[in-house]
């Protein structure tokens, strides 16, 4: 009844390492011999030698896969065949030894099935075990016996278990109950047991269960991937699941699924006689498969458990595991996930290729909403249309004009329909007529413009062309971005996917879809401005990415070669090539800078020097910032920017020298006096008059009016607060006057800290009669104002430290840590002095890597040190962020000497290193 184990020789290390059989039996032999008739004690025996057994074997598969990284199928093979092993040891031991059965009857039988991933042969060194145990009629005690034997010593050996115990009815009848069974039962397996039982289960599985429900199933599978994928997010989100994410193992594996169902195929390679693969195909799907289930038993192993989510931490180990080097330029984890979302699209590739060929055969029904929404438009000569898809009548006489490999994704963008698989095929298989006189043709170029600016929806045509080669091919430049991962926690995706998202943003804007979240990106493009110059630097602004060199600096350079061959005229050229070499100009200036100060704005507008230029360079920094990721835009930004452009607009059109502070402060009190107008006059002068001209000039009216309304009559050992959530700005405003002295900035940050608060922004000022005026704007940690029912915490919190009640720098501790999977990332520390961005204060910028208790530490540090904070702009970008401080020393002078700005530094610097080992313990 029981198969003997048969030994393999493709596994990923000789199987007697894995497993010893001759040894095995007869450590098993002795120990039913000296257990006797103490069934208790023979099972503890059993338990113990194959717990060292499998742990020698997972030992041995480990040690192989570290010496073969890449050898995958080896691998999983192996940890397959020792689960084998273990499961028919143990089933010899409770038929043979615990529960002996000589004579059996017709009822007392059993097969024993490997079903889901084990039954397919895969598994991950910590995959569950999942099992069938069959029985021809309802089951019987000492089949019941034999299993729960079985089952309290796979138990014991702590393995994960799936277990159901069935009869082949129940198994017809669960099966077409639930498509999870019908799948598990598809993959099973015949392990030991009774082989005609298996047999017969197989037949009435394919006779009653599957024939006559192929459609049914496969749009079953396909309604799973969809939900799948909408759960896990797109292919080139940058922390992906190696099983169930969008181009993962879950994929390739319900392309299997569908095939076996259909067509009863034992190995994917049989795909290829039946036309639903070509030989070049499969190799990519064996090549993804192998790749991507590496990754996962190298994730298995780090961890020590099931966990298929590739996180930041995770990244870096893994790609060290399979060899990949740093070089001057990138990090080998970014050029391992480059490797991996290669994979994924290629997975997605084969996917829809699969797909177009059930609805050819019609097992797939066509999409609903396409079938209703399609329209009908006329196709040009040489194309057809092929189940709800672009297909091309004449595949010889299309590839005889080379632009035909541009002018399928304008037909397929003109008419609204999908291309055809067989068509992407041809185009993919002779992406080599994309050649420099192609590229340099007049024609082509046109049709590559029109692919960007015609049709209104770009990203569709650019995505497909990207995962075709075709991108790469009509613009080499683009082929060293293509799934290039930027390792860190701010960019949402790859590097090319990152420009079409970019590219799609416009899109919207351009079709007036934006209206309202972006009034001032959608009235410049109402207005007019030049389409070709705009997209063109979209698609060339992060060109230059992965190389030594500034990306931006590079960038400019490749649109320099770029633009003409585009067909873009001289000066169409010059302004992107300045687009891409400027294109964080004003990104920088609006979140690493305090646009309140004029000299931010005429910097800014001596840099931009025209309108146009001023245009194009916000709509490209609006789309490139909402091009990162979901969550990234927000009112804070938007507001940045807005300020920042309205203000550059209003010097160009009326003349730098309209930016003084002079004016600035006289307007600020008149608008001030006209907000107040229930004061006494006496108290309006007293106010006026209190502030020294950068208070006038740093912050708007209602900061004005609160600050007003808490200072007056306020003592000198009273504290007043105002907290406001400002939903304009996707911040809460933090205002508090009080008696001034050394440090008040400071402990404001560490009590705000304390709380969970993000600091964005802040000012503070002194008046004339010795009050600190102070206002943070704060967010929470996702990036939103505080909820209302948290502001009383906040305000507790804030009084209880500038008491002295509670001491920041102790209570910081507990909180001021880093997250594993953040550990991963290098961030530098840079430290910049500027004298020349401000008329009257020094920027120190200070570029490093983000935690809860950085600005404290940076604030208290400069507070120790005699220096005076005037205001902080901070910019978050994911793991890194850039703390801008403007800054007077104790005689409100600037940092002119270099020998003081050399010591400050080094202390910055001090502290924030020892932040960073605090926070990493």
């Amino acid at each position: 009844m029981i198969q003997p184990i048969t030994v393999r020789d493709d596994l990923i290390c000789p199987a007697e390492t894995i497993f010893d059989v001759p040894a095995v039996a007869a450590e098993v032999a002795q120990a039913v011999a000296e257990a006797g008739p103490d069934m208790g004690a023979l099972r503890r025996a059993v338990v113990s030698c194959l717990s060292a057994r499998i742990a020698q074997g997972r030992a041995a598969i480990a040690e192989g896969l570290a010496a073969q990284p890449f050898a995958a199928r080896a691998t999983t093979r192996a940890y397959c065949w020792l689960t084998d092993c273990v499961i028919l040891t143990t089933l010899d031991v409770a038929t043979r030894v615990m529960h002996p059965l000589p004579n059996p009857t017709e009822a007392e039988r059993i097969a024993v099935f490997a079903v889901g991933g084990y039954g397919r042969g895969e598994m991950a060194p910590h995959s569950d075990v999942d099992l069938l145990f069959l029985t021809p009629y309802k089951i019987t005690p000492w089949a019941e016996s034999v299993i729960e034997s079985m089952l309290y010593m796979l138990w014991d050996l702590r393995l994960k278990v799936g277990h159901a115990s069935r009869t082949i009815r129940d198994c017809l009848r669960l099966g077409a109950e639930d498509y999870t069974i019908r799948t598990a039962l598809l993959e099973n397996r015949f392990l030991a047991g009774e082989g005609d039982l298996a047999e017969k289960l197989n037949q009435r599985l394919w006779d009653d269960l599957f024939k006559g429900t192929e459609r049914a199933f496969a749009e079953a599978k396909l309604a799973e991937r969809d939900a799948r994928h909408e759960k896990q997010g797109e292919r080139y989100m940058v922390e992906p699941n190696v099983k169930e994410g969008k181009g993962g193992l879950r994929d390739l594996q319900s392309l299997f699924w569908i095939a076996k169902y259909l067509h009863r195929v034992r190995d994917v390679s049989e795909l290829v006689a039946l036309g639903m693969f070509t030989p070049e195909e499969f190799a990519t799907f064996a090549k993804a498969e192998n790749f991507l289930w590496a990754v996962r038993c190298h994730l298995h192993l780090i961890i020590g458990r099931p966990n298929d989510q590739l996180t930041f931490d995770m990244q870096v180990e893994v790609a060290q595991r399979m060899g990949y080097k740093d070089t001057a330029a990138r990090r080998g984890v970014e050029i391992f996930m480059q490797d991996y979302f290669r994979h994924a699209t290629a997975v997605g590739d084969l996917t829809r290729i699969f797909l177009t060929k059930l609805e050819a055969t019609q097992i797939k029904s066509e999409p609903l909403l396409q079938r209703l929404l399609r329209r009908r438009k006329t196709l040009k000569e040489g194309y057809v249309e092929v189940h709800g898809r672009l297909g091309i009548v004449d595949p010889k006489g299309f590839l005889g004009d080379p632009l035909n490999l541009l002018r399928l994704f304008e037909e397929a963008l003109r008419t609204g329909l999908l291309i055809h698989p067989d068509a992407m095929l041809l185009v993919s298989a002779n992406i080599g007529l994309i050649d420099e006189r192609m590229r340099n043709d007049p024609a082509a170029q046109k049709l590559f413009l029109d692919l960007l600016l015609k049709h209104g929806n770009p990203e569709r045509a650019l995505r497909r062309m990207n995962e075709l080669g075709v991108l790469s091919a009509f613009l080499p430049e683009f082929e060293p971005i293509v799934a290039m991962m930027q390792f860190n926690m701010y960019h949402h995706y790859t590097v090319d996917e990152h420009i079409i998202q970019c590219i799609s943003h416009l899109a919207q804007i351009e079709r007036r879809e934006l209206i309202e979240e972006l009034p001032v990106s959608s009235s410049i493009l109402k207005e007019g401005i030049n389409r070709r110059v705009l997209y063109v630097a979209l698609l060339l602004h992060d060109i230059g990415k992965g190389r030594e060199e500034d990306h931006a600096i590079l960038g400019a350079r490749i649109a320099r070669r770029v633009g003409p061959r585009l067909g873009l005229k001289p000066r169409e050229v010059d302004t992107v090539e300045w687009l891409v070499r400027y294109h964080l100009l004003m990104s920088d200036m609006a979140q690493k800078r305090d646009i309140a100060d004029p000299r931010t704005v005429r910097d800014f507008a001596k840099a931009v020097q025209t309108r146009e230029r001023l245009d194009l360079l916000l709509l490209l920094t609006v789309c490139d910032i909402r091009g990162v990721g979901p969550g990234t835009w927000n009112n804070w930004k938007a507001s940045l920017l807005r300020a920042l452009y309205r203000q550059t607009r209003r010097a160009m059109e009326g003349g730098l020298e309209d930016l003084n502070r002079e004016q600035r402060g006289s307007d600020a009190k008149r608008n001030l006096r006209e907000a107040l107008p229930g004061w006494d006059a006496k108290d309006l002068k007293h106010e006026t008059s209190r502030h020294y001209p950068p208070y006038w000039q740093g912050l708007h009216v209602t900061a004005h009016v609160v600050f007003a309304r808490l200072l007056h009559n306020l003592h000198e050992d009273e504290i007043a607060i105002d907290l406001a959530i400002d939903e304009d700005r996707d911040a809460t405003r933090a205002c508090f006057a009080l008696a001034d002295h050394p440090g008040i900035f400071s402990r404001l940050a560490g009590a705000l800290a304390l709380v969970g608060a993000n600091v964005v922004d802040a000012r503070t000022y002194t008046s004339k009669d010795g009050f600190a005026t102070a206002v943070f704007w704060i967010q929470d940690a996702d990036g939103h104002p505080f909820e209302a029912d948290r502001l009383p915490r906040l305000r507790n919190m804030i009084q209880k430290t500038l008491k002295g009640e509670v001491v920041p720098r102790e209570a910081i501790k507990s909180r001021d840590k880093l997250k594993k999977r953040e550990r991963a990332f290098r961030v530098p520390t840079h430290i910049t002095f500027d004298n020349d961005g401000s008329e009257i204060y020094t920027i120190i910028e200070v570029d490093t890597r983000d935690r809860p208790g950085l600005l404290y530490d940076l604030t208290r540090t400069l507070a120790a040190n005699n220096v005076y904070i005037a205001s902080a702009v901070i910019a978050t970008f994911g793991e890194q962020v850039v703390d801008t401080f403007y800054v007077k020393d104790m005689f409100g002078l600037k940092f002119h000497s270099e020998s003081k700005r050399a010591a400050l530094e080094r202390k910055l610097r001090a502290a924030i290193a020892e932040g960073v080992e605090r926070a990493s313990m």
